[in-house]
């Protein structure tokens, strides 16, 4: 049962209507919704192979067509929207997913949204899916390991709009800056309540570290974090907010792009993906104050297949003009704690430190050591352009790898480095990391090498991985951040070829 505080303070319509937790929702309480609330069109929504909401529209003309659409879905097209299924068999099914409702914010006469996954003529659900390879991937993690998955993203995105002289950019100044010094404040508190009420959990929302003006148009940086969740509701806060923010910038008149480089020499767009892992509700990530046996094997599963990851989760080949050195992107296959330009990053965690709230607040009598832990850790390399169902189930089954491993925990210690490294030189152990792929078709011939790891169980269908190899081979981009170096006008070309990504 919900506490009442959670249904109260959520801001999505339906489980404030329903007086009921989204997780519980019921085909029938979207009927009772639509019918209340005076609903005239339902929308299926889903992804292809270009990682981006589509849609599929329904003006329900009665109870029994509203009651036949949430129960049998629809039939749709598969071979217009993944490149590895034949126009041959092609006709798929759209299942709706109740808990995932939500009414549209956009549209001038009452909608309801509501996210599907795919099934094939079995009436299964289809192998090869997005949605459904990270079920698979997650279902065995549960199974094997006995533990909960849970994941956020950080959605970093830039604004383009036309100069504005009256209170101007300042370059690479724009971390935490607020209105009317950051002009598309009140764009992402916008964006903030309409994810929240399409069933997002938000943590926070700020501006980030890049503002810039060019060629008589301004360059402001944003990002949204959200909290930690199931890791198949956390691809969905990300889908969702990218789908609002585009939303929002056709309204505004101006560009979101979460590409991964905008220009050159400034900050690019990272989707950085923090994890934690749970059993019983307890957040297994630190033991006696400090990070756990249980976390670093999990990190050391991913560090050991962090080459193929980034077939996933930088798919463009903009992707690799961001991972470079000198701008607090990964570069090297390490990790470290509070380090920017390591590929897992170990935040602060207020382990130890909630002290402060009472140094602050001298008369508040609180248990703040009571509060539940929230650490994390947190995977740098993956950027907008990422296969976002992919790089999760990814994620998850490099995860498993490492708790499956002998002496991962150590194995994880060896690469562990010290900021001072990265600050002051340390050329000489930098020398002992291996490099992250340098381009998509470096990221391509990493998955080639160890897509055993992601085929076992059948989890990722050899002619996805076939399709994913096919697709970054064919940028035929190796050697390209050297090829481009100072032929800036050749960049900007190419950044504004990819500047909406997936």
């Amino acid at each position: 049962m919900a506490h009442n505080n959670d249904i109260h303070l959520n801001q999505n319509e339906l489980v404030q209507f329903l007086k009921k937790p989204a997780h519980d929702f019921t085909r029938e309480d979207i009927i009772r919704f639509v019918e209340a609330k005076g609903i005239s069109m339902v929308n299926f929504r889903y992804t292809g192979d270009d990682g981006r909401l589509k849609a599929l529209n329904f003006v329900p003309y009665s109870r029994d067509h509203l009651e036949s659409i949430l129960t049998a879905g629809e039939r749709v097209d598969g071979s217009s929207l993944f490149s590895f299924i034949g126009s041959g068999s092609s006709d798929l099914y759209v299942i709706p997913h109740y808990r995932t409702a939500f009414v549209n914010p956009f549209t001038s006469s009452p909608t309801l949204e509501i996210l599907c996954s795919f099934y094939g003529s079995d009436g299964k659900p289809l192998d090869s899916a997005p949605e459904n390879i990270l079920r698979k991937a997650y279902t065995r993690f549960r199974a094997n390991t006995g533990l909960r998955f849970k994941a956020f993203g950080e959605l970093e995105y830039y604004i383009k709009s036309a100069h504005d002289d009256l209170y101007p950019l300042v370059d690479q100044k724009g971390y935490h800056q607020t209105a009317p010094f950051a002009k598309f404040e009140e764009l992402r508190i916008r964006a903030l309540e309409l994810c929240a009420r399409a069933g997002c959990k938000i943590k926070y929302g700020h501006c980030e570290v890049g503002s810039f003006t060019k060629d008589g148009e301004d360059y402001e940086q944003h990002e949204i974090e959200f909290l930690p969740v199931e890791i198949d509701e956390a691809v969905n806060q990300l889908l969702i907010a990218k789908w609002i923010l585009r939303m929002l910038g056709d309204d505004y008149g101006v560009q979101v792009s979460f590409a991964p480089k905008i220009t050159v020499g400034k900050a690019g767009s990272g989707m950085h993906i923090h994890m934690m892992l749970e059993k019983d509700g307890v957040n297994m990530m630190v033991e006696d104050g400090k990070l756990s046996r249980t976390a670093r094997a999990m990190m050391a599963g991913i560090l050991d297949l962090a080459g193929p990851l980034t077939a996933f989760g930088n798919t463009i080949p903009t992707s690799y003009l961001r991972l470079v050195p000198h701008q607090e992107a990964p570069t090297r296959i390490c990790w470290g704690d509070r380090n920017r330009s390591v590929l897992i990053r170990v935040p602060l965690g207020w382990n130890g430190a909630m002290d402060m709230i009472k140094d602050a607040n001298p008369a508040d009598k609180s248990d703040f050591a009571a509060m539940a832990s929230k650490q994390t850790v947190e995977l740098r390399s993956p950027d907008g352009s990422a296969d976002i169902h992919k790089l999760f189930a990814a994620i998850v089954v490099a995860a498993e790898h490492g708790l499956s491993m002998d002496r991962a925990a150590e194995k994880a210690d060896d690469l562990y480095v010290d900021y001072n490294i990265f600050r002051d030189g340390g050329a000489e152990r930098k020398k002992t990391l291996e490099s992250l792929p340098a381009s998509c078709f470096e990221s391509a011939e990493a998955l080639e090498a160890r897509r055993a790891y992601f085929e076992k169980d059948g989890i990722f269908p050899a002619g996805v991985i076939d399709s994913v190899i096919g697709k970054l081979k064919a940028f035929d981009d190796k050697g390209l951040s050297e090829k481009l170096f100072n032929r800036n006008e050749e960049i900007s070309k190419l950044v504004k070829l990819y500047l909406h990504c997936s």
